[in-house]
């Protein structure tokens, strides 16, 4: 029979260095092969970081996880341990989802769940979305944190700290989480064009970009000459810049070739010979830095302000993006055509999330299908003059 393997809890001892700070210890037995016993040990942290033994105890569970991987874990294992261990392990690469996803564990789900032993959580669901409900967050916020707990528990499973079941959070509704709070602005293209007037270049070209691509503003910072091919009038989307940092692409679907209408390429022609000259080739480059731009700082004192200047509301750089697909429907560009400009991973998402139409197109439409009904749409008289009157 196989001898189950003990749950290693470990010593905390704090080790004295001749420079720098003292630092806390874990020391553990790991079983070898023969079931040979040896002392290991791993650094928790220094004194300063952790300067109560409680708080290096805490931040030792983490480690514990790691230490006893195969093992079936301690009951008490808490949410804040796993929290911890995912981070450490398994947290995504891409930059824009680390941010995301340690700004969603260190402002609302480790408050909430930190010190809270995953499998009573996994016990009682109905607690999660409780609290869900009870946060002043939007609808689509709350999905993501219900998401983020869901991923948590698969690796929870996969790292036997929970048995192999049912992940808890399917149980978990958000209501309305897949809903907008609010109909996102489409601009007409009368409404563009007095919004261009008011962009200074370098914005005004990125803009031009935004509206003719429909492209993310990651996207569009992280833009290089040489993604443009102006003989064959095509541009690359291959990787994507946020908080000023090159990074991935949102998925395997956003990198794709889009193609360049000749005037359009005209303008980014006129760009390139204004442009400042950066090492990298960037299309954007800050002058000061010849490093591409921070999107926010251009949305917030430049599209927002020249937004309610025209009483537009309170756009941004994505209103570009969703006027970009409402245009396509307007044009009466195939679905399947909107799903590869827009470069959807899922034709669900074009048609859902960005499937807002002008009512004037909408209009047009449904003309073209009453028009075939006309001679059984006859109007009486009395009736028809009714009619116009409206």
């Amino acid at each position: 029979m196989f001898k189950r393997t003990r749950y290693q809890f470990g010593c905390l001892y704090l080790k004295k260095r001749a420079k720098g700070s003292d630092v806390w210890v874990l020391r553990y037995r790991q079983t070898q092969a023969g079931e040979k016993k040896t002392h290991c040990s791993v650094q928790v942290g220094s004194i300063e970081k952790y300067p109560a033994e409680s708080q290096a105890w805490k931040a030792a569970e983490s480690l514990r996880l790691s230490i006893n991987s195969g093992q079936l874990a301690h009951p008490a294992a808490t949410f804040g341990a796993l929290a911890d261990r995912y981070v450490r392990e398994a947290l995504p690469e891409r930059f824009s989802t680390r941010v995301s996803y340690l700004s969603f564990l260190n402002r609302h789900l480790k408050p909430r769940w930190d010190e809270l032993p995953i499998e009573s959580i996994a016990k009682n669901p109905f607690m999660v979305e409780q609290w869900l409900g009870e946060l002043t967050l939007a609808r689509k916020t709350r999905s993501h944190l219900k998401a983020l707990m869901h991923r948590l528990f698969e690796y929870a499973m996969k790292w036997r700290l929970l048995d192999v079941q049912r992940n808890p959070m399917d149980l978990v509704e958000v209501k309305g989480g897949s809903k907008r709070r609010k109909k996102p602005r489409v601009l007409t293209v009368e409404e563009f064009y007095a919004l261009l007037n008011l962009f200074p270049d370098p914005y005004r070209t990125m803009v031009i970009v935004a509206q003719c691509l429909g492209l993310r503003v990651s996207e569009i910072m992280a833009l290089q000459w040489q993604d443009i091919d102006f003989e064959q009038l095509t541009i690359a989307v291959r990787r994507g810049v946020v908080h000023g940092r090159v990074d991935e692409l949102k998925s395997e679907y956003s990198e794709d070739l889009l193609p360049l209408y000749p005037d359009f390429a005209g303008i980014l022609l006129d760009w390139k010979a204004r442009c400042p000259v950066s090492s990298d080739g960037w299309i954007f480059p800050n002058p000061d830095t010849l490093k591409p731009y921070h999107a926010s700082p251009i949305q917030q004192d430049y599209i927002r302000k020249a937004g309610r200047k025209l009483g537009l509301g309170n756009i941004g750089w994505h209103t570009f993006r969703h006027t970009y697909r409402t245009w396509l429907d307007a044009t009466g560009a195939p679905m399947g055509v909107q799903q590869k400009l827009m470069r959807h991973a899922q034709i669900a998402t074009t048609m859902n999330v960005y499937g807002d139409d002008l009512l004037r197109s909408k209009r047009e439409a449904n003309s073209k299908v009453v028009e075939l009904l006309r001679p059984v749409l006859s109007v009486p008289k009395d009736n028809r003059l009714l009619v116009s009157s409206r």
